[in-house]
Formats: structure tokens, C-alpha cells, sequence
């Protein structure tokens, strides 16, 4: 089996614009690939996490990676999947931003001469003479087609800015610079990203003649927070001190019955044989996968030593006993007033609610419990002296536990 044979039985192709083509490049090892990420935060989230993974088994088959940071596109921000505009970052955010993303995703990717590379937009973009720009571009796209790609269409009636429309000539500007420079002839991205790939594809073609060529295609399942990438507390990080390896596995580990054996089938490593099996899972084996979901995900993003710390750690808070490498919230004095803290607060700090009206919401649920009772009154509070002198744990629900550390 092939590459490109194993990416379509794990499910991770939704189109191609040539697949003959495509299947001869990438199980050859002659792909040139991009993937792009925009610096919207300080770490990437598990949304990127499936293109992560791509590009690392695509490098695995002998193809090149080319991990595109947006420093350049980061500035006017992708319309697609919003409801409305993003909040425009400096550019000292987004450089910093930039700095980051190479470590997380050396994890993945091997970097260097001859194998993957990391490039930034912003090379090219910043610099750009907005006339020069319109001249050579603007022609080339027609704001009829534009305005029926789904990713305008979803904000139309919202209402869209000129600087978000002008995302998609800048990613295929992107494409078009890639092909020219680096000899990149493919590109990937998220199945809500096919407008905007196609953008650059068609850049290229028209262009540089109709013997240029470059592909496209995209991944099954949408980042768009409903799968994956959310929880009631926010996004879910792959940086560890945003979110620790326990609340990482925990995430996967709490994946609907439903989700499961399909996540470890897109994310995973493991032979497909095996995973073939596991579809025939029913009632108590679900748990079982949800627990191989969680270590090998935990596993790839943090290492062995910290997926074992987890999942001895959930195992232990499912026997009962209050595990060692649960993750903590600390309290400082101003937390606190006249030496108390209420529920609610406690909720939102701990990152178990998103607002005082979430965490109420959460208590009035039933799902709330300080060492393993459960909290009934949206107005408790609790004592500061008592926290400091015991070793309490804050739930959410049946699988999301706080220690709560007074300093």
C-alpha cells in the first residue's frame, strides 16, 4: 500500500483536483508540499494537529514538507469558518508568534538541508507595492467566483471587509511564490480551506502557462472546533504550559463513543489492521480505545515519560485516589477576599468555565464537586485557610480534576 493508499483508508481525503497525478507524485516521493499555519495565537492547537501529523507521515514516504508560517497573511486573517473578524494582532505578536510554531513542530518534522523547511509569508508580503500587487494579480481573479466560495458566502450577510476579501489573492500568491522559488507542486490544508487552495492552483496555471502544474487537496475532517480543538474551558494547546499533558490526554480520553476508533484511525500511527478490529468495539471496549486515543496522541505531542504520567494519573482518579500528576491551580492572596474564595470564581480560574455565567450554569448541572461532594449553592465559598491545609481537588463532571494549591 502506498502513501497516498493509507491516507485515503485513514479517511484524510476529501478532494483532489488530479489524483492520478497526485497518487504518482506523493507515493514516489516527489511531492514538494505546503501546509500553512497563521500565527493567530502563541501556540499551535490541536486543530493544527491533524496537518501536523500529515506532513510528518508524507516526510516519512520521502516527500518534502514545507511548513508555511502566515507572518505576512497574519496580518489581515483568514475569513473562513468566523462569524466575524478576527482582532488585529501587531506585528511584534505575530513575529513572536512566528518564533514559536518551528519548535512545537520539530516535534513532527525533521528541519533541515534537504528535508523539511520552514518558511514565513511575511518575506514576501510586507513588501509587497500594493499597485505593483493589483497590476499583476488583481486580473487574474474574477470577484464573481470569489464571492460564491463558501468561505465568503458563510460571512456575507454579516457582513465582510475588504482586507478579509483580499485573504484569498494572498494565498494564492503564497502558492504561486512557493512553485516559483521552492518548486512546491502540491499544497494541503483543511477541507474548509478549498477555495483558497484552488486560488493558488489556478494562480499558477494561469500565470505561468498551462504546463505549470500544481495540486491540491484536502483533509476530511473540518478544525473547526466542533470535532475537535474546544472544550468548555477553551481552546486545547499543544504547549504544555498552556495545556498541561494530563488535561491533553484527558481531552482525548473524553472523545464521544462515536469519535473514537475514528481518531485513532486519522491520528494514529497504528497499523490499520489493528484499527480494523477495533471498529467491531462495543459498550466497555470504547473505554479501552479512548484510552489507546489518549496515550498515543499524549505520546506523540509530549513524549512517552509524560503520556505514562498520564495515564497513571487519570487511572488513578478513576479508582478514586487523588493521583500525584493531576494538573494544579494555584491561588495568590488576591484571589481571595476576606480570606475566601467563591465557587464560581473558583470555576473560571481553575479553566473549568469560561464566565461567571458558565459556571454557574455548570454547578446548577450538577456537576460540580469539591473532594468528591458535590456542590450545590452558586454562592459557597471557600475558606482560604482550609485549602492551604488540605489537599483538595476541584471536579468537573466525571473526568476533569483540579488540585488546588494555596500560595
Amino acid at each position: 500500500m502506498g502513501i497516498y493508499e493509507e491516507l485515503k483508508a485513514r479517511g484524510l481525503i476529501a478532494q483532489v483536483t488530479d489524483e492520478d497525478e497526485i497518487r504518482e507524485l506523493v507515493n514516489n516521493g516527489k511531492a514538494t508540499f505546503y501546509i500553512g499555519f497563521d500565527p493567530t495565537a502563541d501556540s499551535l492547537h490541536v486543530g493544527h494537529f491533524m496537518a501536523l501529523l500529515l506532513m510528518k507521515r508524507l516526510q516519512a514516504a520521502g516527500n518534502k514538507p514545507i511548513a508555511l508560517v502566515g507572518g505576512g497573511t497574519g496580518m489581515i486573517g483568514d475569513p473562513s469558518g468566523r462569524s466575524d473578524m478576527r482582532r488585529m494582532m501587531t506585528v511584534e505578536e505575530i513575529d513572536a508568534n512566528c518564533r514559536k510554531f518551528q519548535k512545537q513542530m520539530s516535534r513532527f518534522i525533521d528541519f533541515g538541508p534537504g528535508k523539511a523547511q520552514m518558511v514565513n509569508n511575511a518575506d514576501w508580503l510586507r513588501n509587497l507595492n500594493f499597485l505593483d500587487f493589483m497590476r499583476e494579480i488583481g486580473p487574474e481573479f474574477s470577484v464573481n467566483e470569489m464571492l460564491r466560495a463558501r468561505c465568503y458566502v458563510n460571512r456575507l450577510e454579516k457582513g465582510l471587509s475588504f482586507l478579509e476579501f483580499s485573504y484569498m489573492l494572498m494565498q494564492g500568491y503564497d502558492f504561486y511564490n512557493l512553485y516559483k522559488t521552492y518548486g512546491c507542486n502540491m499544497e494541503f490544508g483543511g477541507d474548509d480551506q478549498w477555495s483558497n487552495m484552488l486560488a493558488g492552483t489556478e494562480l499558477i496555471r494561469r500565470k505561468l502557462g498551462k504546463d505549470a502544474y500544481a495540486m491540491t487537496i484536502t483533509l476530511l475532517l473540518k478544525h473547526d472546533g466542533t470535532k475537535m480543538g474546544k472544550t468548555s474551558g477553551g481552546a486545547v494547546w499543544l504547549d504544555p504550559e498552556k495545556t498541561s499533558p494530563y488535561d491533553f490526554y484527558q481531552y482525548w480520553r473524553n472523545v464521544d463513543d462515536e469519535d473514537v476508533v475514528g481518531f485513532i484511525r486519522k491520528m494514529t500511527f497504528l497499523p490499520l489492521d489493528e484499527i480494523d478490529e477495533m471498529e467491531k468495539w462495543k459498550g466497555s471496549q470504547l473505554n479501552r480505545a479512548k484510552e489507546i486515543l489518549a496515550y498515543e496522541l499524549t505520546k506523540l505531542v509530549h513524549g512517552e515519560d509524560e503520556a505514562e504520567k498520564a495515564q497513571d494519573a487519570a487511572r488513578s482518579m478513576f479508582g478514586k485516589g487523588i493521583a500525584t500528576d493531576i494538573p494544579k491551580t494555584v491561588l495568590k492572596d488576591d484571589d481571595f477576599k476576606d480570606d475566601k474564595i467563591g465557587i464560581i470564581q473558583l470555576l473560571v480560574k481553575a479553566g473549568f468555565a469560561t464566565s461567571n455565567g458558565d459556571a454557574r450554569r455548570t454547578i446548577q448541572g450538577g456537576g460540580v464537586r469539591v473532594n468528591e461532594t458535590q456542590v450545590k449553592d452558586i454562592y459557597a465559598q471557600l475558606d482560604k485557610a482550609e485549602l492551604a491545609k488540605n489537599e483538595t481537588v476541584l471536579q468537573k463532571g466525571k473526568k476533569n480534576f483540579k488540585k488546588i494549591i494555596v500560595e
